[in-house]
C-alpha cells in the first residue's frame, strides 16, 4: 500500500512495525554486555509499566489539571467534566486497540464493583466526595467508578504487554473464594468482625510460592507474584494521596486539613486489587492464557 503526500509517494508504514524496527536497532546499538543489557531491561520495564498506567496516569493528570485550572464558575462542574474525560478515555483505549473488548468487559465489572462498594461507604461515611455534580448515583459522582477501572485497566494490559507466565499458580477456584470474601469483608466488618487479617493471610499462603515470569525485553524474568501486587498497592497508594491532595474525595480529618492517607489504606488496595486480578485471570484462562505450575524458561 503507498501513501502519497503533495508530490511525494511511498509505501504506507505501519506504526507498530517502525517502532518495533526503532527498538530493535536501538537495543542492538546500546547492548554489548550483560550490564548493558541491565540496564536496557531495566529502562524497558519502566517503559512498559508506564504505558500499562496509560488509563491510571490520563485520570491524575485531568484530577491534578481540573485541580489547579478548572474555573470555579463553569457551567459544567468539575466532577461532571472527569466522567465525561473518563468516558472519552475508555473510548479512546477502544478505539486505538490499546484494550481488547474481552479486557473492557472484565474491566467493565471491576468498575461496577468498585461502584457499589463507593456507594456503601460513602453512605457510612468512610469517604466523601465534597463537590457538587449532575452525573452522580447517591453521594457517588459517577467518574470514581472509572478509578478502579483504571486498576483493572493496568492489570489487564501489564498482563499482556509482558506476557505473563506464572510457575505454581493457584488454582482459580481458590483465588474466587478469596476474592469474594475479600469483596464481602469491605461490607461485613462495619457490623460484625473484621476478618482483614485472615485474608492477608491466605493471600500470602496462595500467592506467596507463585512466580510471574514477565517479559521487559526478549527473555522473561521471574519475580515474586506477591511482591508485584504489593508493589502496585503502593503505588495506588501514592495515586490515593494525589487524589486527597487535590481535594477530589477526602477521608474523615482531611476535611479542613490535608495529611497523607495511612498505611493502613496500602493494605485495603492490595485485597482490593486481588478482586481485579482474578477477573483478569479468569478472562485469560478462558482464552487459554493461564499457565498453571509452568517450568521456568531456560533464557530466565
Amino acid at each position: 500500500m503507498t501513501a502519497c503526500f503533495g508530490f511525494i509517494c511511498g509505501p504506507m508504514i505501519d506504526p507498530l512495525i517502525y517502532l518495533h524496527d526503532r527498538r530493535v536497532a536501538l537495543r542492538s546499538r546500546i547492548v554489548k554486555g550483560a550490564w548493558s543489557l541491565a540496564a536496557y531491561e531495566f529502562v524497558a520495564f519502566g517503559i512498559k509499566q508506564g504505558w500499562a498506567c496509560l488509563f491510571g496516569g490520563l485520570m491524575l493528570s485531568l484530577i491534578l489539571l481540573t485541580y489547579l485550572f478548572y474555573p470555579a464558575d463553569a457551567p459544567l462542574a468539575r466532577y461532571d467534566f472527569l466522567t465525561l474525560g473518563a468516558v472519552l478515555i475508555q473510548i479512546g483505549m477502544l478505539v486505538l486497540r490499546l484494550e481488547t473488548w474481552d479486557e473492557a468487559k472484565v474491566i467493565f465489572v471491576f468498575h461496577i464493583v468498585g461502584t457499589v462498594m463507593e456507594i456503601f461507604k460513602t453512605q457510612i461515611g468512610s469517604w466523601v466526595y465534597p463537590e457538587e455534580s449532575l452525573l452522580r448515583i447517591a453521594d457517588v459522582p459517577l467518574f470514581s467508578g472509572y478509578m478502579y477501572a483504571c486498576v483493572g485497566s493496568y492489570i489487564a494490559r501489564v498482563w499482556r504487554l509482558f506476557d505473563f507466565k506464572f510457575d505454581r499458580f493457584p488454582p482459580l477456584w481458590l483465588q474466587a473464594i478469596l476474592a469474594g470474601l475479600i469483596y464481602l469483608n469491605f461490607f461485613t466488618h462495619h457490623y460484625v468482625f473484621d476478618i482483614r487479617i485472615g485474608l492477608f493471610i491466605t493471600a500470602a499462603s496462595l500467592y506467596g510460592p507463585c512466580i510471574v515470569l514477565f517479559k521487559p525485553d526478549e527473555l522473561h524474568r521471574p519475580m515474586p507474584l506477591l511482591l508485584g501486587l504489593s508493589l502496585v498497592a503502593v503505588f495506588i497508594w501514592i495515586a490515593e494521596n494525589i487524589g486527597t491532595f487535590t481535594k477530589t474525595w477526602a477521608y474523615p480529618g482531611q476535611e479542613t486539613e490535608w495529611h497523607m492517607i495511612s498505611l493502613e489504606k496500602m493494605g485495603s488496595w492490595f485485597l482490593l486489587m486481588i478482586i481485579s486480578f482474578v477477573l483478569v485471570a479468569y478472562l485469560h484462562a478462558s482464552e487459554g492464557k493461564t499457565a498453571r505450575n509452568t517450568e521456568r524458561r531456560k533464557d530466565t
